[in-house]
């Protein structure tokens, strides 16, 4: 939060209006500042990007939206305040357990418990007691105690005193009541626990305390709440589908990938699933020759020094997500990134400004110590290869370069069925580098968005540490949003890395850095297709993409034949002695787009019958033909399969 003002304290609202006020003030009173109803109606705020509670004090100039019932922010302290109804439920439940936290979340809330031994089918039991605090409607009160008192309550809870010991000794220590049950909290919450509505406990796992994996490991109770039941059946109904696109379950059942015991959050590429990155890394190729990109290759172990200039030892190493080590005297680390390495190459030989714009693309293999706790298959993992790429510009060239990029990427989008929105981010807390260099880079971006007329919202805070970024998220099959390619505006690290060129003048000046990432982490995009797709991969990207079924022996030798002129394309022959409608239902099963089934009426025509995954079938087809159709399917990166269309 920015310094208060020698004039008081300044609240930026929404509509781009601003209150002055003569020194800290609560955020509801500003909402009754604003307007009585408002007033009354003030659930919470969201200041500087945080949820707090109405009674939270605004110290020093900052943003603000006020959150009323009803509106989108709202449904986060209705989900905090089902957390604590959690809380009460296991309190009266397993009065031994210890509480830990219980935070809302996008999609629910969750909380963490330790001395709690149970498993699924303790989840009714506590559900129906959460139901019953529901129904009892009981008063959510808010209260103010001295630090000493807050001790006395906590006594016999000791992940409760330990986050009292990271409250500032004059800040005020704020606890929730509801009929019996208290928990020391921040808020906000709602007025009564019959606010709550419609709940739902989803899951247990396990999570170290406070994401240590040196702390002990506590139970995590996953729920989630709505304000109505039928939002909740149709939140119950998408997770469903959600398991069923589950990735990890289709890449075993396609046979794409496994993440081995022996190497946590890194991911083995079965022939299946390397026959789709192999593809995706073609057409990536592609965009970055359009671009205008040359492809390098850089070491994945540096010296730390290196790391150190660019700032990312700062911002990786220190909080533990580095792998680093010591050896002959020196400190090494498997890279993060790759842009240090890049802007390396850039500043091997002297650059002029007829050099320029220069530009670097790699499929860098990069590693982050993720929590094991929250890997997850491939989208979230500790070894990932960035599908990278690093201009080196003009100040002058920023608007084009970036209209370019974010022109070729929705482009791109459009061949994985994936409509694209931008959302610029803002500077982060943890940001690097002068005010003046950040002011320039947001300036920078927000021209190229609305000069190119491109719509876009804001996400403060959430740019990377050496600068502000567009991420390029999408919207899949059921809804969820992902953040796939970004492309991010990067005025600091060529100070920190001292990198530089001869202008016209004859003097050195510094050169901007793009980075963006088209697909992102081929891991990622591949985890976030696979689910979109629910494993029906286009014909260009399946790892199969026709089979051949002979009815029986005889017609092995005519299925070897359209095979091999099938051969630029990725084709078995289904010779296992199995009935043909066994064989059918296992390329529906496989997900493969075409069969060809060949008897012995196809053999004496010299014809084929094809039939495709959506079960549609046509016989006495012409071979040429249908090779002819592949090859423009595949040439056009056609969404689905429609040779029977």
């Amino acid at each position: 939060m920015s310094q208060q003002s020698q004039n008081g304290v300044i609240v930026s609202l929404p509509d781009g209006s601003k209150r002055k006020f003569d020194g800290p003030v609560s955020v509801s009173d500003v909402a009754y500042d604003i307007g009585p109803g408002l007033g009354e109606d003030c659930l919470a705020g969201i200041v500087d990007g945080n949820l707090v509670a109405p009674e939270y004090r605004i110290g020093s100039n900052a943003d603000l939206r006020i959150v009323t019932p009803g509106s989108e922010d709202a449904v986060r302290v209705l989900r905090h305040s089902a957390a604590h109804v959690l809380a009460q439920a296991v309190s009266r439940l397993f009065p031994d357990a210890k509480l830990a936290i219980g935070p809302p979340t996008d999609e629910g809330f969750y909380y963490d418990f330790d001395g709690l031994d149970i498993d699924e089918d303790d989840l009714a039991d506590i559900e129906a007691e959460m139901r019953d605090i529901v129904s009892a409607d009981y008063d959510i009160v808010r209260e103010e105690v001295s630090p000493e008192e807050a001790r006395e309550r906590l006594a016999d809870q000791p992940y409760k005193l330990e986050l009292l010991d990271d409250i500032a000794a004059d800040e005020p220590v704020t606890f929730y009541r509801q009929g019996e049950f208290e928990d020391l909290c921040a808020g906000p919450h709602v007025a009564s626990t019959g606010e709550v509505g419609a709940l739902s406990l989803l899951e247990i796992a396990g999570a170290y305390w406070r994401g240590d994996e040196d702390e002990a490991m506590l139970t995590r109770m996953y729920g989630t709440a709505f304000e109505r039941e039928s939002e909740l059946e149709s939140f119950l109904e998408r997770r469903e589908e959600a398991a069923k696109r589950d990735h990890r379950k289709i890449g075993r059942e396609m046979n794409l990938f496994s993440v081995p015991d022996h190497s946590p959050g890194c991911v083995n590429f079965h022939p299946n699933g390397m026959a789709i990155r192999r593809e995706l890394e073609e057409y990536v190729r592609e965009k970055n020759a359009e671009l205008g990109y040359e492809e390098v290759k850089t070491p994945e172990l540096n010296h730390t020094e290196l790391w150190k200039k660019s700032g990312h030892y700062d911002h990786f190493k220190e909080e533990g997500e580095m792998f680093a080590w010591e050896q002959n005297g020196h400190e090494y680390g498997l890279k993060p990134m790759n842009c240090a390495n890049h802007a390396h190459i850039y500043d091997d030989q002297r650059r002029s400004y007829r050099d320029l714009p220069l530009r670097f693309s790699e499929f860098g293999m990069c590693y982050r110590n993720e929590q094991s706790g929250e890997l997850s298959g491939m989208l979230r993992v500790r070894g990932f290869t960035q599908d990278d790429g690093h201009a080196f510009v003009r100040p002058e060239g920023i608007r084009e370069e970036i209209a370019r990029t974010l022109s070729v990427i929705d482009g791109m989008y459009e061949a994985f069925g994936l409509d694209a929105h931008l959302v610029l981010e803002t500077k982060p807390d943890d940001a690097i580098g002068d005010d003046e260099l950040w002011e320039r880079a947001h300036e920078a971006l927000r021209n190229a968005l609305e000069d190119e007329g491109l719509e876009y919202d804001v996400a403060e805070g959430e740019g990377a540490f050496y600068g502000p970024k567009i991420a390029i998220n999408v919207e899949d099959a059921i809804g969820r949003e992902w953040t796939i390619g970004t492309v991010q505006l990067d005025f600091v690290q060529p100070e920190r890395l001292d990198i530089s060129y001869v202008g016209e003048d004859n003097e050195e000046h510094r050169p901007v850095m793009i980075h963006r990432a088209l697909l992102g982490s081929m891991e990622r995009f591949m985890g976030v297709f696979i689910e979109h797709v629910a494993g029906k991969f286009p014909f260009w990207l399946a790892p199969e993409q026709v089979r051949i079924l002979p009815i029986t022996d005889d017609e092995s030798g005519y299925a070897e034949e359209i095979a091999d002129e099938l051969g630029s394309f990725r084709v078995e022959v289904d010779d296992r002695d199995w009935t043909l409608g066994k064989k059918i239902r296992a390329g529906h099963d496989d997900r493969v787009p075409y069969m060809i089934i060949v008897g012995s009426d196809e053999a004496e025509s010299g014809t084929i019958s094809v039939r495709d995954r959506e079960e549609r079938q046509e016989g006495g087809v012409e071979r040429d033909d249908f090779r002819r159709h592949l090859e423009a399917e595949y040439g056009e990166k056609r969404l689905h399969p429609d040779f029977l269309d």
